[in-house]
C-alpha cells in the first residue's frame, strides 16, 4: 500500500537516510526540519502517517505530538516517535502525548515497514469512515463533528489472553483497578467472548499453545464481530520475526516482556482512545445516514430516499412484477394545527406513521412526503391486492380517535392508489397517484380513488 509520509527532524542527514528508506518501498515522502514546519505540513499535506524526532530545539517531538492530536484536522494522522531515548519513561511521555508507536534509533528497516503498514491499515480504516462522514454532508445532513471525548477508562472492558498461570496473576495485579479485566486462558474461549461482548481491545500472549498466539490474532481479523478490535501482542525480547508476522496479519500494538507497567497502561489507553474514536465515528455516520433518509418527526423515511428507492424498484421489474404506490393525505389537518398548535399536531402525525406501519408488509415502504402526506409503496402488489391495504389504512387511521394531550382527536384520509404499468418512470407513478389522491380530495375526503395506468 503506497502513502504520504511526513518525515520530521533537526538534522539533514536523518532526514535524508529515513527518506531514502521510505522512497525505495514506493512511499511519497515531505518532509519538515522542526516543530512548526512539521505543524504546518500535517495540516497542508495531508500526510498519511508522520515519524517525529523527539528530541528538536524549539519545540519538541512530545510537544508536537501533543499539538497534532489536540487539532480535529490532524488528530487521526498515525504518529511514530523516532529517538535515541530508550528509557520506559520517554515511551510513556510519547504515548500519552498522542503517539502511537517508538522507533529507538538505529532504527531497524523490518520492524519500521512492519509497523508502518500496520498503522496505514488504521488510518486506512479512520479516512473510510471519514469519508462516510463527508457523503453524509453530500446528502444534506448537517450534523456536529465527532467529538473527543475525555476517556473514561474505568469502564474499558478488555480481554486478557495469557494461559501461564503466574503471568496471568501478573497481568491482574498490573492493570486491576484501571480497567474492567476478563482473563482467559484459552483461544477459542477467547473468540467466543469477543464475537458475543463489546471489549475495547484484547491482549494475547504469544506464546499461548491454544492456539499458538499469531494463529488467534489472525482468528480476530478473520471474524466478522471482531474484525475491527483491537489487539495488544505480548512478545518476548527474541520474538522480533513474529512480531513482525503479527503485525503484518493485523495487530494493532504490542508490550515486550519484561513487561514495564506504567507503558503497559499507556499503550491500553492508548487502544481504548482509539477503539472509542471509531465507535463514535461509526456511531456518528449511522446517525447521519439515519437523518438523511427519515423524517425526523415519524422516523419513517423520507421523500428523498422514496424516490430513489421507487426508481430502483422500477428498474428492477424485469420479471414484470407490480409496483404499487399510494399516497394518503389527512383531511382538513390545518384545523388541528389552527385550533390546538403544531405540537399536538405532531402527536397526530406520529400516530399516523405508526398506525400505518401496522398495517403494511414488512416488504413494504411507508414515507412521509411532506406536511401531512404520506406514501406506501408496495412491491410485488397489483392494484386489486393494494385496494386492500387501502382500504385498510384507511380505517385504521379514521375508525379510532388519537389520544393527544388535548384530548382524543378523530381525523380521516383521502388516498390515491395506483400500480405501475410497462414503461413508467418513479415521477409518472407518482404522478398518476397524486391525480387519483387529488380526484378523492375533491370528492368529499375520506374517501380512496383508484387510478389504472
Amino acid at each position: 500500500m503506497t502513502a504520504r509520509i511526513l518525515v520530521v527532524d533537526d538534522i539533514r542527514t536523518n532526514i535524508k537516510v529515513l527518506e531514502a528508506k521510505l522512497t525505495s518501498e514506493y512511499y511519497e515522502v515531505i518532509t519538515a526540519a522542526s516543530g512548526p514546519e512539521a505543524l504546518d505540513a500535517a495540516g497542508s499535506q495531508n500526510p498519511d502517517l508522520i515519524l517525529l524526532d523527539v528530541m528538536m530545539p524549539g519545540m519538541d517531538g512530545f510537544e508536537v505530538c501533543r499539538r497534532l492530536k489536540a487539532d480535529p484536522a490532524t488528530a487521526h494522522i498515525p504518529v511514530v516517535m523516532v529517538t535515541a531515548l530508550g528509557d520506559p519513561e520517554d515511551r510513556v511521555q510519547g504515548l500519552s502525548a498522542g503517539a502511537d508507536d517508538f522507533l529507538t534509533k538505529p532504527v531497524d528497516d523490518v520492524s519500521m515497514f512492519a509497523r508502518v503498514r500496520s498503522l496505514l491499515r488504521v488510518k486506512l480504516m479512520l479516512d473510510e469512515l471519514r469519508m462516510r462522514e463527508r457523503t453524509s454532508a453530500s446528502l444534506g445532513v448537517i450534523s456536529p463533528p465527532v467529538p473527543r471525548l475525555e476517556e473514561d477508562y474505568a469502564s474499558a472492558r478488555l480481554l486478557v489472553v495469557e494461559d501461564n498461570p503466574r503471568d496471568q496473576q501478573r497481568l491482574q495485579r498490573m492493570i486491576e483497578g484501571q480497567f474492567q479485566v476478563e482473563m482467559t486462558a484459552d483461544g477459542g474461549e477467547a473468540l467466543s467472548r469477543a464475537r458475543a461482548k463489546d471489549y475495547d481491545s484484547v491482549i494475547v500472549s504469544l506464546a499461548l499453545q491454544n492456539p499458538d498466539g499469531l494463529r488467534l490474532c489472525s482468528q480476530f481479523r478473520t471474524t466478522e464481530e471482531t474484525r475491527n478490535l483491537p489487539i495488544l501482542l505480548l512478545v518476548g525480547p527474541d520474538d522480533q520475526k513474529q512480531l513482525v508476522k503479527g503485525l503484518e496479519i493485523g495487530v494493532t500494538d504490542y508490550v515486550i516482556r519484561p513487561i514495564d507497567r506504567n507503558e503497559f497502561i499507556a499503550r491500553l489507553r492508548a487502544q481504548v482512545r482509539r477503539k472509542r474514536y471509531q465507535d463514535r465515528l461509526r456511531l456518528h455516520y449511522q446517525q447521519s445516514m439515519e437523518m438523511a433518509v427519515t423524517d425526523s418527526l415519524t422516523g419513517l423515511y423520507n421523500r428523498r430516499y422514496m424516490s430513489s428507492h421507487l426508481a430502483t424498484l422500477l428498474a428492477q421489474r424485469a420479471s414484470q412484477h407490480d409496483t404499487a404506490v399510494l399516497i394518503l393525505d389527512l383531511d382538513y389537518f390545518k384545523q388541528v394545527n389552527d385550533t390546538y398548535g403544531h405540537p399536538i399536531g405532531d402527536e397526530v402525525l406520529r400516530e399516523i406513521g405508526k398506525r400505518i406501519v401496522r398495517n403494511i408488509r414488512g416488504i413494504d415502504m411507508a414515507c412521509r412526503y411532506g406536511g401531512e402526506e404520506f406514501v406506501v409503496l408496495m412491491p410485488d402488489t397489483d392494484l386489486q391486492a393494494a385496494e386492500v391495504v387501502a382500504t385498510r389504512l384507511q380505517q385504521s387511521i379514521g375508525g379510532k380517535p388519537i389520544a393527544t394531550k388535548a384530548g382524543e382527536l378523530t381525523v380521516t384520509c383521502s388516498i390515491g392508489c395506483t400500480a405501475a404499468i410497462a414503461g413508467d418512470a418513479a415521477d409518472s407513478l407518482l404522478m398518476r397517484a397524486d391525480d387519483a389522491l387529488y380526484e378523492a380530495k375533491n370528492g368529499g375526503r375520506n374517501r380512496i380513488v383508484y387510478r389504472r395506468g
